[in-house]
């Protein structure tokens, strides 16, 4: 099933509501004493809030008018044989930055992405913490909603050349790799951040570049790259010097480079 450009605003305006109520969910746990903290099989953690926000933007996902299969961190994964005939689907991460929701700074989301023929179209990204949400669909643009004021937000342009550009980078994942490339450019500024949030600093205009040379999943980027995208930056795979794709038979992304938009110099 192929969503209709007239139906998908209304559409995501409804996943804006799941994303915003999974996050009150992941607060109330957040607030507790007891975030039930487990192992996954990969030795990541899990906790009971991103089981009960999965569970709660399953189900909701399943009611809504246009129902389409979702694949989750979450939820066990369906066998590329039966993935590969879906040419639209969610693709769901109920919590972006588990290690830094457990160290309680506050750099976590809640991440929900329509996929379409391989290609992330509509994306939310919302942050429970400070109640702001970003939301983009591909022709329309990317947007945030903070304080309940609604704003577009669009990439800065940059040269690769150009001194003092701002990178961003993860907590928790910076390796050799990484630092290697950061190396590359003239007095760069690190911007270290969790979650999808290193995607939408830079779709808001505040930093230029987020190298990722480490391991994701496709439910870590999916949502966010539609936000990215909508703001005039791109999220290129270094396999292909493409645009990432989704629902591939693999579900580990390769590594990738978000960046706002360049021009010469």
């Amino acid at each position: 099933m192929i969503i209709s450009k007239e139906k998908l605003p209304l559409l995501i305006n409804s996943v804006l509501g799941i994303a915003k109520r999974a996050g009150e969910i992941i607060m109330e746990v957040y607030d507790s004493d007891d975030f039930g903290v487990e192992s996954k099989g990969d030795d990541s953690p899990l906790t009971r809030a991103d089981t009960a926000a999965n569970d709660h933007i399953v189900k909701s996902l399943s009611k809504l008018e246009i129902v389409l299969p979702i694949i989750s961190e979450e939820t066990k994964e369906v066998a590329y044989d039966v993935r590969k005939d879906w040419n639209s689907l969610w693709m769901v991460d109920p919590l972006d930055g588990t290690k830094e929701f457990i160290k309680r700074n506050g750099e976590f989301t809640v991440n929900i992405a329509l996929i379409e023929n391989g290609k992330s179209i509509a994306g939310v990204v919302y942050l429970p913490v400070k109640d702001i949400m970003y939301w983009a669909i591909d022709g329309v643009g990317a947007f945030k909603i903070e304080d309940q004021n609604a704003s577009v937000i669009q990439v800065n342009s940059f040269s690769e050349e150009d001194k003092d550009l701002r990178i961003v980078c993860s907590r928790s994942h910076l390796n050799e790799e990484t630092q290697n490339f950061v190396d590359r450019y003239n007095n760069p500024e690190l911007i270290a951040t969790g979650s999808s949030l290193k995607f939408t600093i830079i779709a808001e205009g505040n930093a230029e570049i987020y190298p990722r040379l480490a391991p994701t999943m496709e439910w870590d980027t999916a949502a966010a790259q539609a936000i990215l995208e909508a703001a005039g930056g791109e999220v290129i795979s270094e396999d292909t010097g493409l645009p990432m794709r989704y629902n591939k038979p693999n579900l580990l992304n390769s590594h990738f480079v978000a960046r706002a938009a360049r021009h010469e110099s």
